[in-house]
């Protein structure tokens, strides 16, 4: 895929991702990147897992993406939480 493909997906990515881990979202910027950020890891884990390559915008790739984008976000929101105390 593109590299405007694969910012359309992260974007997508993050904001359903943000939904489906903190309904507040933390904010649409941090979301844009952390999602961009997950679809990349969404990719290297589908991969790092055996799965074929990810290589158009179908169906698949918005799952991974939401996937990896919610990994992501759990994982800042975990590291956040740990810093607050």
């Amino acid at each position: 895929m593109g590299i405007f493909a694969w910012l359309i997906l992260g974007i997508m990515s993050g904001l359903i991702a943000s939904g489906l881990v903190n309904h507040r979202g933390a904010g649409a910027i941090l979301n844009v990147v952390l999602g961009i950020i997950g679809c990349f890891v969404g990719g290297l884990l589908f991969n790092f897992f055996g799965a074929p390559s990810l290589s158009s915008f179908n169906r698949v790739s918005v799952l991974v993406g939401v996937m990896g984008a919610a990994v992501t976000l759990v994982l800042y929101y975990a590291l956040m939480r740990r810093n607050d105390v």
